[in-house]
Parts: C-alpha cells; sequence; structure tokens
C-alpha cells in the first residue's frame, strides 16, 4: 500500500510542478549559467529550480505515470524504480559541467541536484524495500 501512494503523491507532485513550470508569474527569470539550445520557457521556478518547457514535459509525464500506476502494486513499484534509477542518473549529470544541461536541452543543475538526489532516495526507498503481504493485499480492482 505504501508503494501505491508513493506513485500517487509522487504523480500528483510531479503533474503540479509540470504545470506550475508553464505558469509565468512563478518563475523568475533565468540566473546566469549554462546555455541552453532549448530556451522555450526557461526561468527558475520557485526562484530555486532551473527549468525549461522540455523539462517541464519531464515532470508531467513522470506525473502521469504515478497516477496512471498507483492502483496496482507491482507497476507502482517498476514506478518507483524507474525514478530512482533516472533521478540517480539526472543527480550525478547534474555534478558533471558538460552534461549540466543534458546537451543544452534541458537545465538539471543548480538546486535540481539535492532535489533529484532526494527524491533518489525516496524512491530507492518504495522500489527496493523489502515486500510485505499487505503491501501487495491493497491492490484495487480495475477500473471498468
Amino acid at each position: 500500500m505504501k508503494t501505491r501512494y508513493f506513485a500517487l503523491v509522487m504523480g500528483v507532485v510531479f503533474l503540479a510542478i509540470g504545470i506550475l513550470g508553464f505558469v509565468p508569474g512563478v518563475l523568475m527569470p533565468p540566473e546566469a549559467g549554462p546555455p541552453l539550445v532549448v530556451e522555450a520557457g526557461h526561468g527558475v521556478l520557485f526562484g530555486l529550480f532551473p527549468v525549461n518547457v522540455l523539462h517541464n514535459i519531464v515532470h508531467l509525464a513522470f506525473g502521469v505515470w504515478g497516477v496512471v500506476v498507483w492502483r496496482s502494486f507491482v507497476p507502482s513499484r517498476a514506478y518507483a524504480r524507474a525514478v530512482a534509477v533516472v533521478y540517480a542518473v539526472l543527480t550525478v549529470m547534474g555534478l558533471i559541467p558538460v552534461l549540466d544541461t543534458v546537451f543544452g536541452l534541458v537545465p538539471i543543475h543548480s538546486h535540481d541536484i539535492w532535489l533529484h538526489g532526494a527524491i533518489t532516495l525516496v524512491a530507492a526507498y518504495f522500489g527496493y524495500a523489502p515486500v510485505t503481504a499487505v503491501e501487495t493485499a491493497g491492490d484495487l480492482p480495475p477500473r471498468r
């Protein structure tokens, strides 16, 4: 049950962040940083996290995925594992100057590094922790 709710909560949070990234009033002007090939929607979310339109789309995709899979344990666990692996890679990439914009496409430097690291740790807990019978017993039946 915990893993399912992790997928749901992360899905909703990713959706909210992805949507907020498109709201001009929430974005501050971009800080001086590595150049981007994709400047559309480039700004600093909440004054901390550099984003652009592609970054927002990635958040929306992870959000939709989390909300879609939350009803069942196995897909929720796969989601948590994928989030852990992808965000671990993004954390490391954010630390490497030549990769901290994913080849100029998505800014993942600055405060994104520690945030991606924290997401990695939480997702790894839910994706790789030992499974109890209670965890799988709470699956909701498929919708008709």
